[in-house]
């Protein structure tokens, strides 16, 4: 599947991304709207999750990022810090038949040696059980930073990498060398930058940001980005 790709969706004939990066924001802002505590924002960000990710598998995408734990939170509150790692733990485990029935295959960028071990477990045992689904990849950015992964790719190289470096070497360090660049980044909750998201794989991505707080999100939103994206003219600095 190419972003050229076509897919007959609600009637209309669209030009499909072939990689589609979300940054899942509002999910605090929603449950305090609510008078909820935040952990209740980042549940009902679960089933937003699944909903898009559906959405996706059904339109034919190939890829979906999403932005799920940046290393910049880890600034947070121990509780919440703690809550958001219990629940991408039990929620990979909990959804393994949602793979299964529609052949996804699920990733992970991200620095995987600073998550508590339970949980990389938990990562490499869903990633390694979905790693022959030929559908929709769902990657799971955990503890990933876009800076970060730069660092760490540079870190893995060797004097004479560096020396005869190519846009294509470096890509091979990155933490999944085969994830094709970034055709439409998505952020909701109403904020207009990328804060550190797939710095390299974004150089010439198409921005869609939404209104809507991550947990009022569903398939819907989606396909609605997806048509704004089918709408725009990519030149990539040609005419």
């Amino acid at each position: 599947m190419t972003a050229e790709s076509v897919s007959q969706t609600a009637g209309l004939k669209l030009a499909l991304p072939r990689h589609v990066a979300v940054i899942m924001d509002g999910n605090g802002r929603w449950a305090r709207n609510r008078g909820m505590p935040r952990t209740m924002g980042h549940k009902q960000g679960l089933e937003s999750a699944k909903s898009v990710v559906k959405k996706a598998s059904d339109m034919g995408i190939g890829f979906i990022t999403l932005y799920t734990f940046s290393t910049e939170n880890w600034k947070r509150t121990e509780e919440e810090v703690g809550f958001l790692m219990r629940l991408v733990k039990t929620h990979l485990r909990a959804e393994m038949n949602f793979y299964i029935e529609n052949g996804i295959r699920v990733r992970f960028t991200g620095d995987i040696a600073g998550l508590p071990e339970d949980v990389a477990a938990e990562i490499t045992d869903v990633c390694e059980k979905t790693a022959g689904y030929t559908g929709t990849s769902v990657v799971l950015a955990v503890n990933y930073g876009g800076r970060d992964e730069i660092i760490r790719a540079v870190k893995k190289m060797s004097a004479e990498d560096i020396k005869n470096l190519t846009e294509d070497k470096f890509q091979s360090f990155c933490d999944i060398p085969d994830l094709p660049p970034v055709d439409l980044l998505i952020r909701t909750g109403g904020d207009r930058r990328i804060s550190n998201f797939l710095l390299w794989q974004s150089a010439y991505a198409e921005l869609y940001f939404s209104p809507e707080l991550w947990p009022d999100w569903t398939g819907e939103h989606f396909e609605k980005a997806v048509a704004d994206f089918a709408g725009r003219e990519r030149r990539f600095g040609g005419l």
